[in-house]
């Protein structure tokens, strides 16, 4: 069965910013030999790390959209954490990633609907004693 999948790589930041996408190609053909797609790759470039990884305050991010079976997205995260430039990596299925971003989309709605209706409610209340006073 294929899924959608979104991969978060960071890697080594002492790696020439020109050599990182057709490093990454490398390991992505595993995608495309398996009868996978790659949907976009997306370089962010270096950037500073909210924590030490490998004694390395930064690291060049890239992300990848693509899809593939589970056995292949496995085995591409395998091969990335074997590679001593890949300093982390996350692969996360795409379907599960959207519906996160819902949920906490939807519970900010209802947040900001709450509090429209109570700043709703204090702008009666507001107006009635206005009234009243004069």
């Amino acid at each position: 069965m294929v899924h959608q999948y979104e991969l978060m790589v960071i890697i080594d930041p002492e790696i020439d910013e020109r050599t990182v996408a057709p490093s990454l190609d490398k390991f992505l053909a595993v995608i495309t030999k398996d009868g996978g797609t790659i949907e976009n790759t997306d370089i962010w470039g270096r950037r500073k790390l909210a924590y030490e990884i490998n004694k390395k305050s930064e690291g060049i991010y890239a992300v990848v959209n693509f899809t593939a079976e589970p056995a292949t997205a496995a085995e591409l995260d395998r091969q990335l954490r074997l590679s001593e430039a890949i300093m982390r990596t996350k692969v996360l299925r795409a379907e599960e990633a959207i519906a996160r971003v819902a949920k906490v989309e939807a519970a900010k709605a209802k947040k900001a609907e709450s509090v429209k209706s109570v700043a709703a409610e204090a702008a009666k209340v507001a107006a009635s004693s206005s009234s009243d006073a004069e």
